[in-house]
């Protein structure tokens, strides 16, 4: 699985650091997306998955072959 995040899209509402903080986490000064680990390991594919179902923004695009 790869991960990538689109800055520009995301609201700060801290919903995918909720389902997956080992994967995302937000800046300090605006709340936006920091990608910790683009390339997870397999048992954080499930908070993942749910990190992108839950992104208000949509800002969360995963690569199921990457």
């Amino acid at each position: 699985m790869k991960i990538t995040v689109d800055e520009d899209k995301c609201c700060g509402a801290g919903s995918c650091v909720l389902a997956a903080p080992d994967v995302f986490d937000q800046r300090d000064e605006d709340g936006v997306v920091v990608l910790l680990d683009p390339a997870p390991a397999g048992h954080l594919h499930t908070a993942v998955r749910e990190a992108a179902a839950v992104c208000p923004a949509a800002a969360i695009t995963l690569d199921e072959q990457g």
